[in-house]
C-alpha cells in the first residue's frame, strides 16, 4: 500500500546500526570528487558521499560502509583503486570488484551486477559482518540490494535518484526507437529492476511528493509501495551564507578564497561590469534544463541586460568537439545565441569550475550581487542547486513544477514560473532583483528555511528513525514477497563446511545407510551444510526427496550444474540467480536444438529434457556420435560443454556450467574453502564434480567412466556401496570431528 506516513515500530533497543549504501557507477571518493565529469559523475555521487558521511556521525550508528566499483584504469585517478578508504567518523567506502577493472558507463554495467552482489556476500563473511540494513540508489543498486535482501534476510530501502520510464517517455518523444533506448541505456532491463524493487523493498525513499505522484505512479507496482518523503541535505558548513564573509571574526578557509579570486578573473574575463547583480546559473549541458530558454528570456529583454549579467557554468569542456552529442549541441546552441543578441560584455560561460570549492563561493558572489540564482529546466524531480543557492543566500527563479514546488513552499525564497515560457523567467528575475526589500525576505527566509527543512543532520536523524522499526521487525524475517522462508543467508554465513552429493545410485541405493547418513548430517548440523547434485531437474529432486522421507539440503545444484537452489522450504527454494547470470554467458540454446535436429540418433529426454541452460537427450554409446556432435556445434562458434552418463544421456551445458564449477562458485560466494568441502558420485556426470581440490569420494557401485580418478590423490574409492561408501569416505578423511578413521 502507497503511503507517506510513517510505520508503528517497536520499542527502541540500544543496538547501534551497521549501514550498508550502494551506489555503483560514476567515480565516488570521499573528496575532490570530479561532478561534472561525466553523466555519471553527477549530483548522486555528491548525495552519498554527503548521506555516508551524516549517516556515521549518528549517535545510534556504529558504520556506514558505501560500496561502489574498484576500478584500476590509467584514464581516471588512481584514488579508485583503494579497496577501502575512509571518508569520515564511522563512515568508508568499499571498493568492490566487477566487470573487470576498467571505467565504463553504467548501462554497461548491468551484466555484471550480479557478480557484485557475490562478491559483496563474501566481503561480508570474510569480514564477519551482518549488516543492518541495505540501501541502494539508482536502479542498477536497487537490483543488487534485492538481490543481497534475497541472499541475506536483510532489509533494504532504495532511492531512484531518477526513474527509467520518465526516461524512456523522454527519449521516446525525442524520437527514439525501444531498440535503441534498449541497445544503448539497458531500459527495459532497468525498468523491470524498478518494478521488482518496488515490489519488493521495505521502503522507497523520495524527495518530494512530486517522485510519488507523477514518476512512481508510472510503474505497475507502485501501489505495492511503501514511499517516505525525506529530503535530500546540504553541508552547511560549506554552502554558508554570503553575510559571512563581511564578519571581521569569521575565519575563511583559504581555498575559498583562492575560488572566489579564480572566479572574479574567469567572470572579468567575459563581463564588462562586474557590478551589476549577477543571474547565476550551474548545471550540465542537457537539453532536458533548458538553459537556452535562459539564454533567450535574458537575451530578448534588453532592460534585464541593462541591471544584471547572465553567468551560465554549464560542466565542464576542454573541447567541444570532443563532447557527446546532447552536450554538445547545447553548448553550440548557447555560443550562437550568445552571438545572435550580442550578449558580449553581459554574459560569462566559462569552460570549467570546481564543484568543491568554486560553486559555493559562486553562489555567495551572486547573493553579494543581490542577483538570483536560476533553474530554468522543464521539469525538476528535485532541485539540490535550488537548496545550496538558498542556504548561500541567493533567491531562486525555477520551474513550477516537480521538488522546486516543495522547495519554494519550505523556505519561501522564490519564485517558480512556466519555464517554456522566456517572458516569465525574465519578468520573476526582474521582480526580484528590482525590489530590494523582496530580495531580503527571499534571501532570509531561503537561508533560515534551509537550516530547518535540508541539512543532512535533519535527513541522517529522520533516517533513522524511519528505518529503526523496520530493522527490529525485520530480524529473521524473510524477503517480503514470502519467496522463502529464510534467507540462505543465514545459513551459509556461519557454515565453514559443505558436504554435497550425487542422488541417485550414491546417496539413494540402500535405505538403511541413507538414513544413517543423515542422522550423522544432522548430528553435526551445527558445523556441515547439506547439497546435493544431480543431473535431475530441480521438479524430479523434489519428487525423490519426498519419496525418500529426505530433509530438504541447504544446497541443490541440478540439471547437471546448471541450476543452484538453496532451501530449508522445498516448496519454495531459493533460486541463485547470480549463477544464472554467470553461465548464459554466450548460451544458445535455440541454435543448438536447431542444429542437434538434423542427428537421428538424438532423441530428447521426455521428462524434463529441457532446461534454461540443458538439452537433455538420449544416445547409445558411440564415440563418432559424440565427433559428430562436437564438430557440428564447433564449427558454428557455439561455446557448449557435453555431459555423457551411463552410456545413455547426453547433456548439452553452457561452457561455464557444470557441478564442480557450480561448487566453486558457491564456495567462492561464501568464503568456503574447496579443501573443506566433500563431494560423492558414481557416475560420469560425477567426474567434474569429484576432480579438483576437494575432497571426493566415489562409491563402491561406481560406473567405470570415473576409474581414470583413481591415481588421484584427493579422490577415495570406496568399498562400500551407495550412502555406506559415503560414510566410509567421510571417516577416511576424518571431515566429521568426532568420527574416527
Amino acid at each position: 500500500m502507497s503511503t507517506s506516513k510513517s510505520k508503528s515500530g517497536s520499542k527502541k533497543n540500544n543496538k547501534k546500526l551497521h549501514l550498508q549504501l550502494f551506489s555503483i557507477h560514476g567515480l565516488i571518493r570521499g573528496s575532490n570528487l570530479e561532478l561534472g565529469r561525466d553523466a555519471d559523475t553527477g549530483g548522486q555521487v555528491k548525495y552519498v558521499v554527503d548521506l555516508a558521511k551524516a549517516l556515521g556521525k549518528h549517535p545510534e550508528v556504529k558504520q556506514v560502509d558505501l560500496f561502489t566499483r574498484y576500478l584500476d584504469d590509467k584514464r581516471v585517478s588512481s584514488d579508485y583503486k583503494q579497496e577501502t578508504e575512509e571518508i569520515g567518523e564511522n563512515a568508508r567506502i568499499v571498493r568492490i570488484r566487477c566487470g573487470g577493472r576498467r571505467y565504463m558507463r553504467k548501462e554497461l554495467i548491468w551484466n555484471h551486477l550480479d557478480e557484485f552482489v557475490d562478491n559483496v556476500i563474501k566481503f561480508n563473511k570474510k569480514n564477519k559482518i551482518s549488516p543492518d540494513l541495505l540501501h541502494g540508489h539508482y536502479a542498477d543498486a536497487g537490483y543488487i540490494a534485492r538481490q543481497l535482501a534475497r541472499m541475506t534476510g536483510v532489509p533494504f530501502i532504495f532511492t531512484g535518484h531518477s526513474l527509467g520510464r520518465s526516461k524512456m517517455n523522454s527519449l521516446s518523444n525525442d524520437g527514439m526507437s525501444l531498440d535503441q533506448m534498449n541497445k544503448y541505456y539497458n531500459i527495459e532491463r532497468r525498468i523491470k529492476a524498478e518494478e521488482n524493487v518496488l515490489a519488493n523493498a521495505d521502503m522507497i525513499i523520495t524527495s518530494t511528493s512530486h517522485e510519488i505522484n507523477n514518476q512512481y505512479k508510472l510503474y505497475d507496482n507502485h501501489k505495492k509501495a511503501y514511499f517516505e518523503i525525506i529530503p535530500p541535505g546540504i553541508d552547511l558548513d560549506i554552502f554558508y551564507p554570503f553575510y559571512y564573509d563581511e564578519d571581521e571574526n569569521w575565519e575563511k578557509d583559504e581555498s575559498y578564497i583562492q575560488a572566489r579570486h579564480k572566479m572574479n578573473h574567469e567572470l572579468d574575463r567575459f563581463l564588462t561590469d562586474t557590478k551589476k547583480p549577477l543571474i547565476l546559473t550551474i548545471c550540465r549541458p542537457d537539453s532536458k534544463k533548458n538553459i537556452p530558454g535562459l539564454v533567450k528570456a535574458f537575451g530578448m529583454h534588453k532592460d534585464l541586460q541593462m541591471i544584471a549579467n547572465l553567468a551560465i557554468f554549464a560542466g565542464i569542456r576542454k573541447d567541444i568537439d570532443n563532447m557527446d552529442d546532447n552536450e554538445r549541441a547545447v553548448l553550440t546552441e548557447l555560443l550562437y545565441m550568445m552571438d545572435k543578441y550580442d550578449l558580449y560584455g553581459s554574459m560569462a560561460i566559462p569552460k570549467k569550475h570546481d564543484p568543491n570549492f568554486e560553486v559555493p563561493e559562486l553562489y555567495r558572489m551572486a547573493a553579494a550581487s543581490r542577483g538570483v540564482f536560476v533553474n530554468s529546466a522543464f521539469n525538476e524531480p528535485f532541485g539540490l542547486t535550488l537548496i545550496e543557492a538558498a542556504a548561500s543566500g541567493v533567491p531562486i527563479v525555477g520551474p513550477d513544477d516537480g521538488g522546486p514546488q516543495d522547495i519554494v513552499k519550505n523556505c519561501e525564497n522564490g519564485i517558480l514560473v512556466d519555464t517554456s515560457d522566456p517572458d516569465k523567467i525574465a519578468d520573476a528575475i526582474k521582480k526580484i532583483v528590482v525590489d530590494s526589500d523582496q530580495w531580503t525576505d527571499y534571501s532570509n527566509n531561503g537561508i533560515i528555511g534551509v537550516k530547518k527543512h535540508y541539512s543532512w543532520h535533519a535527513h541522517a536523524d529522520t533516517l533513522v528513525n524511519k528505518v529503526r522499526p523496520i530493522i527490529e521487525k525485520g530480524e529473521s524475517r524473510p524477503v517480503r514477497t514470502g519467496e522463502v522462508t529464510q534467507a540462505p543467508g543465514h545459513r551459509f554465513n556461519h557454515l565453514k563446511k559443505l558436504f554435497i552429493t550425487d542422488i541417485d545410485d550414491t546417496l539413494v541405493g540402500d535405505d538403511e545407510a541413507m538414513h544413517s547418513l543423515i542422522k550423522l548430517i544432522k548430528k553435526h548440523d551445527d558445523e556441515i551444510g547439506f547439497g546435493v547434485a544431480s543431473g535431475r531437474s530441480p521438479k524430479l529432486i523434489k519428487q525423490i526427496l519426498d519419496e525418500k522421507d529426505l530433509p530438504t539440503p541447504d544446497l541443490i545444484i541440478a540439471s547437471v550444474g546448471t541450476e543452484i537452489l538453496y532451501g530449508p522450504d522445498v516448496k519454495n527454494l531459493q533460486k541463485d540467480e547470480g549463477w544464472s547470470a554467470h553461465i548464459a554467458y554466450q548460451w544458445k540454446p535455440e541454435k543448438i536444438k536447431e542444429l542437434l535436429a538434423e542427428f537421428s540418433f538424438l532423441k530428447m529426454q521426455e521428462e524434463d529434457g529441457e532446461r534454461p541452460y540443458k538439452l537433455s537427450y538420449m544416445m547409445e554409446s558411440n564415440d563418432d556420435h559424440m565427433a559428430e556432435i562436437h564438430n557440428k556445434l564447433s564449427e558454428n562458434n557455439l561455446r557448449y560443454q557435453l555431459i555423457y552418463s551411463h552410456g545413455a544421456y547426453l547433456d548439452v551445458i553452457p561452457q561455464r556450467a557444470s557441478k564442480g564449477k557450480a561448487i566453486d562458485y558457491i564456495c567462492k560466494k561464501w568464503n568456503i574453502t574447496p579443501s573443506n568441502v566433500l563431494v560423492s558420485g558414481d557416475s560420469g556426470n560425477d567426474y567434474e564434480m569429484i576432480y579438483g581440490k576437494r575432497l571426493g569420494v566415489v562409491v563402491g557401485n561406481h560406473s567405470e567412466e570415473l576409474e581414470s580418478l583413481r591415481n588421484n590423490k584427493r579422490v577415495y574409492f570406496a568399498d562400500n556401496e551407495y550412502a555406506e561408501g559415503i560414510i566410509e569416505g567421510m571417516k577416511h578423511y576424518k571431515f566429521l570431528k568426532d568420527e574416527k578413521k
